[in-house]
């Protein structure tokens, strides 16, 4: 199916920059503003900087130069939001076809293409500006590679021919792990490996639940997401798979010599419960039950507190690690 086969009510017509009738020049200031501010995904770069921050008072042993803090969240956010504006900007034409992405700026008419672009451009090149001058090279590098990988990897190349398209496309949000460490240190090190590792493993549980929500929406505009090409079964089989690795490398920074007690007992405690959610999804999918009873948001939404939760007790254990 092609973006001119189906299109929601009122959906952008593509390169007209209108929505409705109504040339996006006339729209209120403000809400212009905030069709920009949607284009960056600001919930998702929350995330982000959730994964961020903490890394950065592991690799300090305790506060680090709050000064820097800003300045790499600054960076990250003008990064991360770059990426998800030329993501946007790539899938405008699936995303009109999307119950889900059907209010994005691209499709509403809030913002042109040319607009998206342009934006976009200077979102990544102000980003890897900031990092360079005020954080250092190498944190600059890695995060021109993380917005590269997104763009250029998983949104252009792999999320529309592959089902392993969040597997690997998930590496670009695992970034955030690395430029933390080496804002602070100017290095990477194993610490930060665990923790990329950790998100490698998480992202996919994260989202395939989500996914398998809206399959209906990927069917629609052939993007091959496991939940589109395999049974709930097969996802929470796999779901279950990934669940248990990300768990053990979890606990892998203290034998390592990075943690204490406390990240340590957080970290089971934490990944107790993400393995009773996806066991009880898995069950749920064994016996054949579908629609709300399915519960799959269930460890969406557990998935966000888990990782939130386990970076915050990264960020506290340096105070309590003797």
């Amino acid at each position: 199916m092609t973006a001119v086969e189906s299109r929601p009510a009122g959906a952008l017509v593509q390169g007209t920059g209108t929505s409705q009738g109504r040339p996006s020049g006339q729209r209120p200031a403000a809400a212009r503003v905030r069709a920009f501010v949607a284009l960056t995904k600001p919930r998702v770069i929350e995330l982000l900087l959730m994964t961020t921050v903490p890394v950065m008072f592991l690799a300090a042993g305790g506060v680090p130069d709050l000064w820097l803090v800003l300045v790499t969240c600054v960076g990250g956010f003008l990064s991360a939001g770059g990426a998800a504006a030329f993501n946007m900007y790539i899938d405008r034409d699936i995303d009109a076809l999307m119950d889900r992405t059907s209010q994005r700026p691209l499709v509403t008419g809030m913002v042109s293409p040319r607009e998206c672009l342009v934006f976009a451009t200077a979102l990544a090149v102000g980003s890897t500006a900031l990092f360079w001058f005020l954080v250092n090279p190498l944190s600059a590098v890695l995060s021109l590679a993380a917005l590269l990988f997104y763009v250029v990897v998983y949104t252009m190349w792999l999320k529309r021919r592959t089902a392993q398209n969040i597997v690997w496309g998930g590496i670009a949000g695992c970034m955030p792990v690395f430029i933390g460490w080496s804002a602070v240190r100017d290095s990477v090190s194993w610490a930060s490996l665990v923790l990329f590792l950790v998100m490698f493993f998480w992202t996919p549980p994260h989202y395939w639940p989500l996914s398998m929500k809206t399959k209906e929406d990927y069917e629609r505009v052939g993007v091959p997401m496991l939940p589109v090409i395999a049974g709930n079964k097969v996802v929470a089989r796999q779901i279950v798979l990934y669940s248990w690795v990300m768990v053990a490398v979890s606990l892998l920074l203290q034998p390592l010599g990075y943690t204490g007690w406390f990240y340590t007992v957080v970290a089971v405690a934490l990944g107790a419960m993400w393995l009773k959610e996806a066991h009880g999804l898995q069950s749920r999918a064994k016996a054949g039950v579908t629609g709300a009873q399915l519960k799959e948001m269930r460890l969406f939404h557990w998935s966000i507190t888990y990782v939130s939760l386990l970076f915050v007790a990264i960020a506290v254990d340096p105070f309590l690690h003797f």
